[in-house]
């Protein structure tokens, strides 16, 4: 059965009522990916037929219903203003790790030969977007989870930097031996007791949670830090952790340490150069 465009948004835009925080804008998006068409096609034939009654189109409503991620059904996430390909093996990248990648790019020279490790690099986006902009540099992406590193290698063949990222399943630096110049993480920050909205419960949970108090992994990534004399270390972390890692950076010697808020200003990551003398 065929229903205009402008019936059918509406139509789904009402089943996700009370679900979703925008459901019109959701159901958009929805439909959008359906049809494979940007938004402009999508305001110019708001009178076209559209199969209402397909079965993948069915599916994805009654998903997404549920609370689903968006980008699970689709399979595709835009980070930094480009398209990746995600699934549920993956934790769905956010707009504030868009400010990890500045942050980095600014701490460093662009056309360096470093050798960089990211460590928790799910869908591989982090290590991409930097070896796009660091056309020099080597980069060794590592995560505990074999599906993530499927994901993360399929981006990374999609975007042409295979040659320059390297894939490796361990966990944090067990499986790293070489001398590393930059260490970039964005590891889970989140308290074990925490509760998180529902559609959370779809993604990775080893992802998330970062043990009892939250700032575990942080802490073993900075006591890395020093053990393997690595001299910058660049790191998201949660908004209510900033005084916790000055805290426990107390005890290094610290040649400088930058902390960087998100669009909403609260505390979302840190740059700590490490003096190693």
């Amino acid at each position: 059965m065929s229903s205009t465009l402008k019936e059918l948004h509406n139509e789904i835009t009402e089943k996700l009522s009370g679900v979703v925080e925008f459901p019109r804008r959701e159901a958009e998006l929805l439909l959008m990916a359906y049809l494979e068409r940007d938004q402009l096609y999508f305001i110019t034939h708001q009178e076209v037929l559209v199969n209402g009654r397909d079965s993948r189109l069915l599916e994805w409503i009654e998903r997404r219903s549920r609370n689903e991620p968006l980008e699970y059904l689709t399979h595709c996430v835009s980070f930094y203003s480009r398209e990746f390909y995600i699934d549920e093996g993956a934790l769905i990248p956010r707009p504030e790790t868009e400010l990890l990648i500045d942050e980095v790019l600014a701490s460093v020279n662009p056309d360096e030969a470093l050798t960089i490790v990211e460590v928790g690099t799910g869908s591989g986006i982090i290590s991409i977007l930097l070896a796009l902009h660091m056309p020099n540099a080597r980069f060794i992406a590592v995560d505990i989870s074999p599906r993530a590193l499927s994901v993360a290698r399929r981006n990374i063949e999609a975007f042409g930097v295979s040659d320059r990222i390297e894939l490796r399943e361990g966990d944090l630096l067990g499986c790293v031996n070489e001398k590393i110049d930059l260490l970039v993480s964005n590891p889970p920050y989140i308290a074990q007791d925490a509760s998180l909205e529902e559609n959370l419960s779809y993604e990775p949970q080893n992802a998330l949670f970062g043990g009892t108090i939250g700032d575990e992994i942080i802490c073993r990534l900075i006591d890395e830090v020093y053990r393997r004399k690595i001299p910058l270390f660049a790191c998201e972390m949660g908004y209510d952790q900033r005084l916790k890692v000055q805290e426990y950076l107390k005890s290094f010697a610290v040649q400088s340490l930058k902390f960087y808020l998100d669009l909403a200003s609260f505390d979302r990551g840190f740059i700590v150069k490490a003096n190693h003398e």
